[in-house]
């Protein structure tokens, strides 16, 4: 329970931003899910333009860490060049 204005404002500030964080987060998970089972090489590497700059966006926007998002795009790329 809020005890002052700000602290009320604090809280109702952070609930926007959560829920704006957790779609981010969401639709990322769901780009990165979608190269990983994606059939052909030519498939895979259409999804991965797409799933890369979730990412990117993702850590632009403090959603996740930038090493994070390394490390994210790195094992997809890798699984590019696995496939291929």
């Amino acid at each position: 329970m809020a005890h002052s204005k700000q602290s009320a404002k604090r809280i109702r500030t952070n609930e926007r931003a959560r829920v704006a964080n957790k779609a981010t987060r969401s639709a990322m998970k769901s780009a990165v899910k979608n190269v990983t089972a994606a059939k052909t090489p030519e498939e895979h590497a259409a999804r991965l333009a797409d799933a890369m700059k979730k990412v990117d966006k993702s850590a632009k926007r403090h959603v996740i860490h930038k090493n994070t998002a390394a490390r994210i795009k790195s094992r997809m790329a890798k699984a590019l060049a696995k496939a291929k």
